[in-house]
């Protein structure tokens, strides 16, 4: 089965080695994000909720930028870097996905460059 790599729209820095979503078949495989300006590389800092948002949002314009929607996201890997935040991450979490959520794992795990989450998905994307 053929691959398509999947941009985000926004990336023109170099971030490492991988591609940010990869397309089989229906399914859309989406790379570990972070609370990232891919227009400059610049890692925003913020609160937990802050950062759960500007990282979904990164997911969500991979996902669109392959033809879904957030509806699409069937799961998520989430690796928090202090498990402490769980509660407040999961309401920014919550409030995110309108309808039926992801399904989800959430983990304690050492980030980089000092970001509090990380979040890669799974999509199953529409053929039209």
């Amino acid at each position: 089965m053929q691959k398509i790599e999947i941009h985000h729209p926004d990336k023109q820095v170099d971030t490492g080695a991988y591609s940010a979503g990869v397309l089989v078949g229906d399914l859309l495989f989406v790379s570990g994000q972070g609370p990232l300006d891919l227009a400059t590389g610049e890692v925003l800092h913020g609160t937990i909720e802050e950062e759960t948002l500007l990282t979904l949002q990164n997911v969500q314009k991979i996902v669109e930028a392959a033809g879904g929607t957030v509806d699409d996201i069937v799961k998520c890997t989430v690796h928090l870097e202090n498990i402490a935040d769980f509660d407040r991450y999961n309401e920014a979490y919550k409030r995110f996905f309108p309808g039926i959520k992801p399904a989800r794992t959430t983990v304690q795990s050492v980030l980089a460059d000092g970001i509090k989450i990380e979040i890669d998905a799974i999509a199953r994307i529409q053929s039209n």
